[in-house]
């Protein structure tokens, strides 16, 4: 298939990587003229994905409407914060039921909502689908084994695009439920920077599993009153994706996290990062939607006040240790 990926990113680097594998020919744009010169002049992203090397087959362009010319599927692989002005771009460019796969994760934080239906809004002849799971490019980049899951609202758009991305390394599941893989990969960003504040005070593992542990709870119950399913928070693009964003070297919201938790405003934590930290961005919104659906979200909540109230790490740690008590799972009863 003749693939455009959208956005020459870490993500998107390796998705070529990937993509090159099936021997499909990848055109990749990027809105950095910098980082589309590096890219054609090494075929390696020098900062953002250093020793992953892209076959020489693989078009580097600047021009959005070179990339758009005939693909056969787009990748929309921009960081959440960019994907409605990319879509903006890309809109006059794309022909009707062109497929597009989002990749990246988060929320708008102006309009709260889900990336695919914001790219729905600016293209609306697109059939738009998601693919997310626990899959640092890093990782991909050196072909190491990943697993992740496709959702769409077509079951045949769901299994072409299985049958594209799908290699011996990197296995793809589908799903119908498209808003549940959305807000998975986009609410753990959040815990994760929860559980990098941690690290960055020094915490142990039992710490990090007690946010894991009720960060999935927070994001289930967000998520299920938001129209997702439960089964998918306790699969790969819920539970899995948030055990590796919490714990992985690779993780940027996680590294954040720990900046923050030794002193560092967020400001000065992406600063240091280099890469968007979808976390931040994610954070107000996932508040914003948990009071409008009136769920109680503790952590995201604490993450809030760390990230642009002043509370200190410390302080949040000791507020979320000394909440009121409370059963751990409603509606058991006890037998005696």
């Amino acid at each position: 298939m003749k693939i455009t990926i959208l956005g020459a990113g870490s993500w998107g680097v390796a998705l070529a990587k990937l993509l090159t594998c099936n021997r499909h020919e990848i055109t990749m744009w990027s809105i950095d003229p910098e980082e589309v010169a590096m890219l054609t002049e090494y075929c390696e992203h020098k900062t953002k994905l250093p020793g992953v090397i892209l076959p020489g087959t693989v078009h580097y362009t600047g021009d959005i409407a070179t990339a758009l010319a005939e693909p056969e599927l787009v990748v929309m692989a921009v960081p959440s914060p960019f994907v409605r002005s990319t879509a903006k771009l890309a809109a006059p460019l794309v022909k009707d039921d062109t497929v597009i796969v989002s990749v990246s994760k988060g929320i708008e934080e102006e309009s709260l909502k889900r990336l695919s239906v914001v790219i729905k809004e600016e293209i609306p002849g697109a059939k738009v689908a998601v693919l997310s799971g626990p899959s640092h490019a890093e990782e991909v980049g050196k072909c190491l084994g990943t697993t992740v899951v496709v959702g769409s609202e077509s079951e045949d758009i769901a299994h072409m695009i299985q049958d594209t991305f799908m290699t011996d390394f990197f296995r793809v599941y589908t799903s119908p439920d498209m808003v549940g893989i959305e807000l998975g990969g986009a609410l753990k960003n959040v815990i994760a920077l929860a559980a990098g504040i941690a690290d960055g005070l020094g915490c142990g593992d039992n710490t990090k599993a007690a946010l894991i542990t009720r960060g999935i709870v927070e994001i289930t119950n967000l998520g299920t009153k938001m129209g997702g399913h439960i089964e998918t928070f306790t699969g790969l693009s819920g539970i899995g994706d948030l055990i590796v964003t919490c714990a992985s070297r690779h993780s940027r919201n996680r590294r954040a996290g720990f900046l923050i938790g030794q002193g560092m405003s967020y400001h000065e934590a992406m600063n240091e990062v280099k890469m968007v930290v979808e976390g931040v961005y994610s954070a107000k919104a996932a508040l914003t939607l948990a009071k409008q659906y009136g769920v109680t979200m503790p952590i995201v909540e604490t993450v809030n006040q760390i990230l642009f109230e002043g509370l200190t790490a410390q302080e949040a740690l000791t507020s979320l240790m000394t909440r009121d008590k409370k059963a751990e799972v409603f509606g058991l009863s006890w037998n005696a």
